[in-house]
């Protein structure tokens, strides 16, 4: 073979080696570049900047059994930033899967996990084992990705439930809690969440602080030898600045004056009066009660949380309709105001419940997301300095 030959030949290969090459890295590419993007890898911020600059998070609490933190941000056209929970503590097994099935669902579907703890027991059961190991399982759902803020034994100032009206106990076992989630856990935040004080000391409950003992006595605030709406219905289950990260309190329309049960629209500033213990109406005169935003929110400098809110509708009974309740409500939860006036206040949680209520002995219907008609209305009235979840769902380091 000529040379001229043997180089033609040679660059020849060449050329069509080198295009096979180019080829096939321009299908790699291609095959690349249709792949899908993997998802964000989440991360858990530390306690303190769970806290948003402005605005206030936008959460919900779902009746997991039944409702999909899924099913419910495609309701909603939006991923809530919290989605709060509930367990008993402290937790078998079962409770534990629980937690990280919950933290699953907001892994996927939301942002933050609000992990209500209910000793079910009493507060005896609290011991520093129960604390550590609850701690533990708080610091790995925190390495998979999601923050949480752990509301422990809320409403502690009613008379209905193991933990209540117990407040040498009760701040004890919490300073137990905190102690261990703020040294293992720097994804997650303590919440102290009282009952709304109208009303107080709610007698009558199984719980209730007996007269002659010492609970009694530190609840007496104002030493009048009886327990009554001037007494301090906050104040001494307060845990201490050091203990406690977030602060809230729940906040129903349960309709105009007891006893429950009517639909009833409510009356015109009701929701923030009752934050602010100015509230007097057909409810009764409140202005008694300590003003919570006031001496937590701006006193204490705790960021203010709302856990719990909705407007009763009844459907069985006939009197305002659901729509006209359920949005005079939230035009109140969601004042224009908040963001200037009320700065401190930095979560609201809608309760998207529709169960029976032993209160009104029948069933309550609190959802917003339900009937098309409400739905349609909240959505469109959501407000702007709301915070939401991450669009795109993320996925825990390492899976």
């Amino acid at each position: 073979m000529k040379e001229s030959t043997l180089v033609t030949v040679v660059l020849v290969g060449a050329l069509a080696f080198g295009g096979a090459t180019i080829a096939g890295q321009l299908s790699t590419r291609a095959e690349e570049q249709a792949r899908p993007e993997p998802p964000p890898v989440c991360t858990a911020a530390d306690r303190s900047d769970l806290v948003p600059e402005t605005g206030a998070l936008y959460g919900v609490n779902l009746d997991g059994e039944d409702r999909s933190l899924a099913a419910y941000a495609e309701r909603l056209g939006r991923k809530p930033a919290v989605s709060v929970s509930f367990t008993g503590f402290p937790y078998d097994a079962d409770g534990a899967g629980y937690l990280r099935m919950a933290a699953d669902q907001v892994r996927a579907d939301g942002r933050i996990l609000l992990l209500t703890l209910e000793s079910e027991g009493g507060l005896a059961e609290v011991t520093e084992q129960a604390a550590q190991e609850l701690a533990a399982d708080l610091a790995e759902v925190n390495a998979s990705g999601v923050p949480v803020i752990v509301r422990f034994a809320h409403e502690m100032n009613g008379s209905w439930y193991a933990w209540g009206q117990q407040p040498t106990a009760y701040v004890e076992a919490y300073r137990r809690v905190a102690d261990a989630v703020h040294e293992q856990a720097p994804g997650s935040a303590m919440m102290w969440a009282p009952n709304y004080g109208g009303g107080y000391p709610f007698a009558g409950g199984q719980y209730e602080a007996e007269p002659g003992t010492a609970d009694f006595a530190a609840l007496d605030t104002d030493g009048n030898g009886v327990l009554t709406m001037a007494d301090d219905a906050y104040a001494p289950y307060y845990p201490g600045d050091d203990a406690v990260d977030w602060v809230g309190m729940s906040l129903y329309h349960w309709g105009s004056a007891h006893p429950w049960g009517e639909n009833e629209l409510p009356e015109d500033g009701k929701f923030l009066q009752q934050l602010t213990g100015t509230y007097a109406g057909a409810g009764g005169d409140d202005r008694a009660v300590a003003d919570f935003y006031a001496e937590y929110g701006q006193r204490r400098g705790k960021p203010v949380a709302v856990p719990e809110t909705a407007a009763l509708y009844n459907p069985v009974e006939g009197g305002a309709d659901e729509l006209a309740i359920k949005q005079a409500w939230w035009r109140q939860v969601f004042d224009p105001s908040i963001p200037q006036e009320y700065p401190q206040l930095k979560l609201i949680s809608w309760f998207e419940w529709d169960k029976h209520e032993v209160e009104i002995d029948g069933p309550v219907d609190w959802t917003v997301t339900t009937d098309p008609a409400v739905r349609e209305a909240f959505t469109a009235e959501l407000p702007d300095w709301l915070r939401w979840g991450p669009e795109e769902a993320c996925t825990a380091p390492g899976s």
